[in-house]
């Protein structure tokens, strides 16, 4: 057992619990979920520093800071979302499936803060699910989004579900492509061990979705993180 998978259920995981509980109260007192995102960027960051995690960020100075997007990124490893919320500094939730919002505690402070919990498959309940994530962009808040649905076993970009494109589309708000390069060698997939690695995030230039359907909007997107794993990949 790696001196990072040690902290992780020594130190992250009881932070991460008691931070929840304290966040179900921060909640009522804030219901837009604003507050609840400050403490989970600092979450975020929190868990990078304490498990020697090197994150490199790339692109920062190419989109707005102050305005909102759907951000969409590849899913390499179960480190991706404290470390977005951490690092990348816009007000966002994050759209999870359905199952997790049944979690004690978790469950019920992710609902409360705003995030989106959808259903699987293609069925009508799961597009209304996914459309609430359109009614939080329009409220001025980024919403990110793994368009692969799952996370990659190995690090190789998977194809992407059109229903990210279709909230872009419907929102009108510009998409953030960002790509992560190795959380996949922080927690292999159906592995609970933890290493040390860097990670490198890569954002690149925001996606106008004005008169793009979901489909061209999808083909960008695509393209972007794909030719970020092509160039930094290798570098890796």
């Amino acid at each position: 057992m790696t001196l990072q998978t040690l902290l992780f259920f020594l130190v992250v995981l009881p932070v991460m619990f008691f931070g929840l509980l304290i966040a179900l109260v921060v909640n009522l007192a804030d219901p837009s979920g604003d507050s609840f995102h400050r403490m989970a960027a600092w979450w975020g960051r929190f868990c990078a520093r304490l498990m020697g995690i090197d994150v490199e960020v790339t692109g920062e100075t190419l989109y707005d800071h102050e305005r909102n997007y759907l951000i969409v990124s590849n899913h390499a490893g179960m480190a991706d979302i404290p470390l977005i919320l951490g690092m990348i500094p816009l007000n966002m939730r994050f759209v999870a499936k359905e199952e997790l919002g049944k979690i004690p505690v978790f469950g019920w402070a992710i609902k409360q803060a705003g995030y989106v919990l959808i259903k699987r498959g293609q069925n009508r309940e799961a597009l209304k699910s996914l459309f609430k994530a359109v009614e939080v962009l329009k409220s001025g808040r980024s919403v990110h989004i793994f368009p692969e649905g799952t996370r990659s076993e190995n690090g190789d970009l998977g194809p992407f579900k059109r229903g990210a494109f279709i909230i872009a589309e419907k929102a009108g708000v510009p998409v953030l492509p960002v790509t992560i390069i190795g959380s996949n060698r922080l927690t292999p997939k159906k592995s609970l061990k933890i290493s040390k690695a860097t990670v490198r995030l890569i954002i690149g230039k925001p996606i106008d979705t004005s008169g793009k359907t979901a489909q061209e909007i999808q083909e960008y997107a695509f393209e972007t993180i794909s030719r970020g794993l092509d160039k930094y990949g290798r570098a890796a």
